[in-house]
Order: C-alpha cells, then sequence, then structure tokens
C-alpha cells in the first residue's frame, strides 16, 4: 500500500479542515482535491492508500483515497483529481517540513492513527499553540 503526503494549504487546524469540508459536503459537493501532476503509481496508491494532510507543520489527519481522474484547471490545463473520504482519520502528530506539490508516502513510514481512546480531555482549553507543540511531538 501506498499513501499521499500534501500540505494543507490555507486550513489552519484540523477543525478548520472538517468545517471547510462539511460546507462542500452540505453544498451536494464531493470532497476533491486538484493537483498538477497525476500520479504515476496510482494503482498502489488506490490499493487502500489515504491521502495524509500536513497542516502547519505537522502531518495531523488522513482521507481515504476514492478515485484520483483526470481533470481540467479552468484554463484546460490538465490536472488530477484526488477524490476523498469524508472521514477524517486524526493521527498521532508527526513534524513534517514544507515541500512543493505532493509525495508519496510509503506505509511503513505513514504515522499512525490517534488511538481509540477519543479526545485527551482538557485539550480543547489548552493555548492553540501549545496544542500544536504537543500534537506535534505526538503527545496529544
Amino acid at each position: 500500500m501506498l499513501h499521499i503526503a500534501k500540505l494543507c494549504v490555507g486550513i489552519r487546524d484540523l477543525d478548520h479542515l472538517r468545517q471547510v469540508q462539511q460546507v462542500r459536503l452540505a453544498a451536494g459537493e464531493d470532497l476533491r482535491h486538484y493537483t498538477r501532476n497525476f500520479p504515476r503509481r496510482t494503482a498502489e496508491v488506490l490499493d487502500g492508500g489515504s491521502l495524509y494532510w500536513v497542516i502547519s507543520g505537522t502531518m495531523l489527519v488522513r482521507q481515504r483515497l476514492l478515485d484520483i481522474v483526470e481533470a481540467a484547471w479552468d484554463d484546460g490545463s490538465k490536472c488530477a483529481s484526488l477524490e476523498l473520504d469524508p472521514m477524517l482519520v486524526p493521527l498521532e502528530g508527526r513534524p513534517t517540513k514544507a515541500f512543493q506539490g505532493w509525495r508519496y508516502l510509503a506505509a511503513a513510514d505513514a504515522p499512525a492513527d490517534l488511538g481509540q481512546q477519543g479526545p485527551v480531555r482538557g485539550a480543547d482549553e489548552l493555548p492553540l499553540a501549545l496544542r500544536r507543540d504537543l500534537q506535534a511531538l505526538g503527545l496529544l
């Protein structure tokens, strides 16, 4: 299995991503992310792979990839449409340096899903900067 890692530009945190996607779903839109380059290893990625979102320098959440299809920008140039499952799966945070475009992510190198124990009690009361630092260390 192979995944894709991508920066989540313009999104502040997991809650913000959730809100943006809920608005799209409520408007009847499919969840898609468009990117310039089409993955050559599409079959491997679609065999259970996910899109791992890097938010504010930390790989925080993943979404299963349902399909990758050819699409076009408004100017007619080709791009790839990454079709996403609406379920957001929080991860044990991992600091990730910025990069352009997307990167393949081997399953062995992917951060683990956050445990099933649910959210940490009181985490919402922490200052945002501290919460991000703790998530980056995998402590929250």
